[in-house]
């Protein structure tokens, strides 16, 4: 809840709209476990709070550890838009531990409506959205949040499909009265849903993330059929009309693709389709999923796309990739195995 929530639901109650805010400081500042540790709240009140509402803090069921410090949490997830016949819904959390920092890669629904061809969420199909609630659980309930540094919301889902929840949980994240982090701790990616990424740029101060992988229309559409209704020329003409030369950041995300999509003919396309917009390019390295026949960029392929791109002008960086054998790595989260 927000906090004009929590002051609406003490004030139904018949309690003091102060109490609200005594609420979101013992859960968000202090982040109890349960209301009876709320002690500045009185026991008639505490008592009532308890019968009428819960923390509902869910801590992780399983988790997977790779060999080189990544480790995959599966948490339970409630849902709002679900059928009723769906049972034990769960999403995958990654928590990506690098040196002086530590990034939180978070899930916004369980599977996923775009469909790309190579991401593994996609061929689960789409399951429903999470609450604001499941979103921050997996942040909460982490065992290591004390760690976190950063969160980028580039887990299972399209969080533009979910942006109410999405900004519902970026706004507890970041307001005074919530857990107070700066918004350039927390970037939020895309594919680009036509007039909800606006009402995102326009609502919230998070960096943005647009999922490019092609720069040419025919081959992203085939590569990520959402490129029919929401092209990327549209997608950057709309991020050409908000200023990232101060601190909020715009990057676009680039899986590398062998002999497809990382030739010198590309990053001549990619330059002009980016000329005079202040943003950063991530180079991706492609892991197989199952039934895709998408070949791997080898690295001197990547290198040579990013000295290309950096040397006219569009800064870009090869990610390094984390966690691929116990398949938390870009593309490859899927909870249908595990949920069933």
């Amino acid at each position: 809840m927000t906090l004009a929530e929590l002051k609406s639901a003490v004030g139904a109650f018949g309690m003091p709209a102060f109490t609200g805010k005594q609420l979101a400081e013992w859960l968000y500042g202090k982040r109890v476990g349960s209301i009876d540790e709320m002690t500045n709240i009185s026991k008639q009140n505490r008592q009532r709070l308890d019968e009428e509402l819960e923390v509902g803090l869910m801590p992780p069921i399983d988790c997977q550890r790779s060999k080189d410090g990544t480790i995959k949490y599966l948490f339970p997830v409630s849902c709002d838009s679900v059928a009723t016949s769906h049972q034990g819904l769960f999403v995958e959390t990654v928590f990506i531990p690098d040196h002086d920092r530590a990034t939180l890669c978070v899930s916004c629904q369980v599977g996923c409506k775009m469909n790309c061809l190579f991401c593994q969420t996609g061929k689960q199909g789409w399951q429903g959205n999470l609450t604001p609630a499941d979103i921050l659980n997996q942040i909460l309930a982490l065992p290591e949040r004390e760690q976190l540094t950063n969160i980028v919301f580039m887990g299972q889902g399209e969080p533009m499909d979910n942006l109410d929840a999405v900004l519902q949980a970026t706004e507890v994240l970041t307001a005074d009265w919530g857990l107070a982090w700066s918004p350039r701790r927390i970037t939020v990616s895309s594919v680009g849903v036509r007039g909800k990424l606006k009402r995102f740029l326009d609502e919230s101060e998070c960096h943005v993330a647009i999922s490019m992988h092609s720069p040419l229309h025919e081959q992203r559409q085939q590569l990520m059929p959402a490129e029919k209704a929401m092209p990327l020329q549209e997608t950057i003409g709309l991020l050409r009309q908000y200023d990232f030369t101060h601190q909020r950041r715009c990057s676009f995300e680039y899986i590398c693709f062998g002999g497809l999509n990382d030739t010198p003919t590309y990053g001549r396309e990619i330059v002009r389709l980016l000329e005079g917009l202040e943003c950063r390019v991530n180079l991706i390295r492609f892991h197989e999923i199952p039934n895709v026949s998408l070949p791997a960029s080898d690295e001197k392929r990547m290198e040579s796309l990013r000295d290309y791109l950096t040397a006219h002008g569009v800064f870009t960086t090869i990610r390094a990739s984390r966690g691929q054998d116990i398949f938390a790595a870009c593309g490859l989260l899927s909870t249908a195995r595990q949920a069933r």
